[in-house]
């Protein structure tokens, strides 16, 4: 197999859901489906065994639900973590907060369409990270306003205003792309900001320096 070839493992309890992600996926060209799970314990060994570099986990499966699974090959404690992606039905405030906490890279909803799925995968493969647009700004919202504590915002962020402004983008779900557009910046420099960001805060990925944005009040919905 290439060695720019994405490999993927898919868990969830339904088969039709598993074969229409693997037909989906395996379509595109420099992405392989290695495996399938059809419970979170499986999919716990399976993800041990193959080592994909991508695990496409469900939230509700028998034995071991999602979040845990997540918990378990990406969270803190694991000791050589791999990429999760959390695609669900479930449209819920703590499945997306609890998932970017054990360290999942990407939240979708299964309605979210092929090319979101596609992309996904893609965007986890390359260590950044995508959540489904129908849920990111309303639900890290919520879930700033709901965690916020008033020590959050003492001192200083440590971070630059150019740093800043590239943050409170990726916080309301702008792409690479658009903050080039909307800041006068090339992608390369964008991407010199969010690697600074991720180092100076401790996080892996844009989902976590959105999270933090929402977290400490450094945007606040309109």
């Amino acid at each position: 197999m290439s060695s720019s070839t994405t490999t993927v493992l898919i868990a969830d309890d339904q088969e039709m859901v598993r074969t229409g992600f693997r037909l989906i996926l395996d379509a595109q060209p420099g992405i392989t489906v290695i495996g399938e799970a059809a419970d979170g314990a499986e999919c716990v060994e399976a993800a041990r065994r193959l080592r994909p570099d991508v695990c496409l986990v469900d939230v509700r499966m028998p034995r071991l639900d999602g979040l845990e699974v997540t918990r378990v090959l990406a969270g803190p404690d694991a000791a050589d973590p791999l990429r999760v992606v959390i695609v669900t039905t479930f449209d819920q405030d703590d499945y997306l907060y609890t998932a970017m906490r054990h360290g999942a890279c990407g939240f979708l909803l299964k309605d979210a369409g092929p090319g979101l799925l596609v992309e996904a995968v893609r965007a986890a493969a390359r260590g950044d990270a995508l959540v489904s647009p129908a849920v990111t700004v309303r639900l890290l919202a919520r879930l700033g306003e709901q965690r916020r504590k008033p020590s959050a915002k003492a001192g200083p962020a440590p971070l630059t205003g150019r740093e800043s402004e590239v943050v409170r983008l990726v916080a309301v779900g702008r792409t690479n792309q658009e903050i080039c557009q909307e800041l006068f910046l090339s992608l390369s420099t964008v991407k010199t900001h969010l690697a600074s960001v991720q180092t100076k805060l401790g996080v892996r990925n844009r989902v976590e320096i959105a999270a933090w944005a929402w977290d400490t009040g450094a945007v606040s919905s309109r």
